[in-house]
């Protein structure tokens, strides 16, 4: 291993390893299951911000989004990224403030136990459902953050995958399990940052080995349909290719899974006061449209760098790893680059953790808190159940370890299709319960149910059939549950008195 290899992993390690002691000093302050799992509603504007944000990007920010724009230009990646601008702010906007207000009046500490509260759903059975869903979708989704950081050390290093996969799931399982949700919330708003450190240092070290940003832009526009919003480039023919308009919106369609992300939506039932929510609405809206816009330049910036001979040509999904060859490249300018290079790489691999986190948190609830506690009605003490939920987490991510053991295994495939399904299940169920009175129990359960199977359905059955079945199939699952959501409420028994009298108090 060489020198510069040695200070990147170095750099690596010192940011593991402070990862780990912030769970081992907020630890301290886990007394009940809600300060585990909700940190005791007592975030600040900005870490519920970062934190939200830096959970919701993962690896894709740094990765996938560049890779895109590598490959054929900015309408793909551009529209991608407009979606989910869009979807951020609105998430915020009406989301926010009213589930914030809400979980508090019904004493919700987890999102499945919400939805139950919220419909008077006395034997929890939406709890149960919504539970479901996360295990389905959370668990492969964290095993997707695991391969990641196992291909990330194997790919750099040379260390073998399997290790370099476990010991970065021990990390993040380590520090979760002791810490609990303020731990990760804290953890995700120290890797936002990073993440920001390492998108900045790629763009401006990039353009320099590209030969200036001149050379970068006649490098894209001698590429038919790369700089171009309604065309795109193939590399395979070298033409350019018509981005239609349902193309287009179905891209944008990303968005749509805000509304339905449950560890994006906990920290707006976290935050300490809802009144501080604008500034957060505004910090994280400000935060993911400057580094979604750096991450596509990056991109187009890395096909200039191959142009110019700097970074060797990408091909395929191999086009996901720029960020990677450019910081190799940085660290070979000497040791104080090479702790730089390691810093660009630690935000990748912080992009990754921060996700994680927050799916194993949400997924061990799921298992302790809203199945067993809530569904089966087991009743357990605060310290006993604070012992079963880090169990519950831990034996998840043991099963994602499992899950990862494949190298082979697509990330990102994974990541857009639990997006989807989040996005179909949750997200019309919890716009409707925040902003529709007649909405009822009936309802959400069909809809939360409809939407989940819809996504398999339209995965698998419809989109290989082509034509108009080729879009993203969250589009589609997620304007058909909604419908039977509205269908069945309207069909069935009005909501409870008690339920729309708690409906109109928040309002």
């Amino acid at each position: 291993m060489s020198a510069s290899q040695i200070t990147m992993l170095v750099a690596m390690a010192v940011y593991l390893f402070g990862m780990l002691g912030i769970g081992i000093k907020l630890s301290e302050k886990n007394e009940t299951v809600g300060d585990f799992y909700l940190g005791g509603r007592q975030l600040g504007p900005l870490v519920t911000a970062m934190s939200a944000e830096a959970s919701d990007m993962s690896s894709w920010l740094l990765m996938g989004l560049p890779g895109v724009a590598y490959l054929s230009g900015c309408a793909d990646a551009g529209w991608t990224a407009i979606g989910l601008a869009v979807g951020t702010y609105f998430n915020w906007l009406i989301v926010a403030r009213k589930l914030r207000r809400y979980s508090e009046k019904t004493g919700s500490i987890t999102l499945p136990e919400f939805f139950s509260n919220r419909f008077g759903d006395k034997r929890y059975f939406l709890t149960l459902v919504a539970a479901i869903w996360i295990i389905i979708f959370f668990v492969p989704y964290t095993a997707s953050g695991f391969a990641a950081c196992g291909k990330l050390f194997n790919s750099l290093f040379g260390v073998d995958y399997h290790a370099a996969m476990i010991i970065s799931a021990i990390v993040i399982m380590f520090y979760t399990s002791m810490g609990g949700f303020l731990a990760a919330s804290t953890t995700d708003f120290i890797q936002s940052i990073v993440m920001s450190v390492a998108l900045l240092i790629v763009l401006f070290f990039g353009v320099s080995k590209a030969g200036g940003w001149g050379a970068v832009m006649d490098n894209a526009r001698s590429l038919p349909g790369y700089l171009s919003m309604v065309n795109t480039y193939d590399p395979a023919s070298g033409q350019s290719v018509p981005h239609t308009f349902l193309t287009i919106v179905s891209t944008m369609a990303w968005g749509l899974g805000y509304f339905g992300m449950p560890h994006i939506l906990l920290r707006f039932m976290a935050i300490e006061d809802d009144r501080k929510l604008r500034l957060s609405r505004r910090v994280a809206t400000i935060w993911v449209v400057i580094s979604m816009t750096a991450a596509v330049v990056i991109g187009i910036v890395g096909l200039g760098m191959t142009s110019a001979g700097s970074v060797k040509a990408l091909e395929g999904s191999a086009s996901e790893t720029i960020i990677v060859e450019i910081a190799q490249l940085l660290s070979k300018y000497g040791i104080p680059a090479a702790l730089i290079a390691g810093v660009v790489l630690s935000g990748i691999l912080a992009s990754t953790m921060s996700t994680s986190d927050s799916q194993l948190l949400a997924a061990s609830s799921s298992v302790s808190n809203d199945i067993l506690m809530k569904f089966f009605g087991i009743k357990i003490d605060n310290k006993m159940s604070l012992l079963i939920s880090r169990i519950s987490l831990i034996a998840i991510a043991l099963v994602g370890i499992l899950m990862a053991w494949d190298s082979g295994s697509s990330v990102f495939q994974i990541v857009s299709f639990a997006w989807g399904g989040f996005g179909a299940s949750f997200g019309p169920v919890m716009l409707l319960a925040l902003f529709w009175r007649r909405a009822n129990k009936y309802g959400a359960a069909c809809g939360m149910l409809g939407g989940g199977v819809m996504i398999f359905v339209w995965k698998f059955l419809l989109k290989p059939m082509g034509g108009v079945f080729g879009i993203y199939e969250l589009l589609p699952a997620f304007i058909i549950a909604l419908i039977i959501n509205i269908v069945v409420s309207l069909l069935t028994p009005e909501p409870e008195a008690q339920v729309t009298k708690t409906f109109d108090s928040v309002r």
